[in-house]
């Protein structure tokens, strides 16, 4: 295989476009809320027409969808990096990873905009984190359960499973609403799944 074949491809305009419209969403809500939040507004703040933001992101309810899928692969780089630093030790991937998903919740604009009353409670936004989470869900766990299979090589499919739905659940609920500070928090995930690993 050539260099130039291993080269990244080079995002087209019509990614470019797209990610340039979620993050005027993502300012846009962060500032004044989703409710403030309209194609016309996004196609002016982006220098387009309003078509062309229905034709990149759809509806609104596209785009709460297209946001939340923006700020979670920002997090699951997080996970990635921590299992990548821990090749063979999965409670030591799963604190780190964890306290790296807590501290970024801790700063992360757009989720405070998302759970605050007055921002997100009666829009799209929160129900993508709570009870319309699957997608959330699925796309975590499916990092977390690949780490944990080749990290655990000694558990079934099954436990594999068991304890991904636990540990992707549980930094979710924290995410959500913190009980502690990231670190003591992810000393207590990692010594559950010690035990669900075991």
């Amino acid at each position: 295989m050539t260099r130039a074949a291993e080269s990244p491809a080079v995002p087209s305009r019509h990614s470019v476009l797209r990610q340039r419209i979620i993050a005027a969403a993502i300012d846009a809500t962060v500032r004044s809320g989703w409710s403030s939040v309209t194609m016309g507004g996004l196609a002016d703040s982006v220098g387009v027409s309003r078509q062309t933001v229905y034709n990149e992101v759809g509806s609104k309810p596209s785009l709460a969808e297209a946001m939340v899928a923006h700020e979670l692969a920002g997090f699951l780089g997080l996970v990635e990096q921590a299992f990548d630093a821990h090749p063979d030790d999965a409670v030591a991937a799963v604190e780190d990873a964890t306290c790296a998903v807590l501290s970024r919740a801790q700063r992360n604009s757009l989720l405070r905009a998302i759970v605050s009353a007055s921002y997100g409670a009666d829009t799209e936004l929160l129900p993508l984190l709570t009870t319309n989470s699957t997608a959330l869900l699925e796309a975590a766990s499916t990092v977390v359960a690949a780490a944990l299979r080749v990290r655990a090589p000694h558990l079934s499919e099954q436990r594999v499973a068991m304890a991904t739905d636990v540990i992707v659940r549980t930094v979710l609920s924290h995410v959500m609403q913190p009980s502690g500070t990231p670190e003591r928090t992810a000393e207590d995930i990692s010594g559950a799944t010690a035990l669900l690993l075991r």
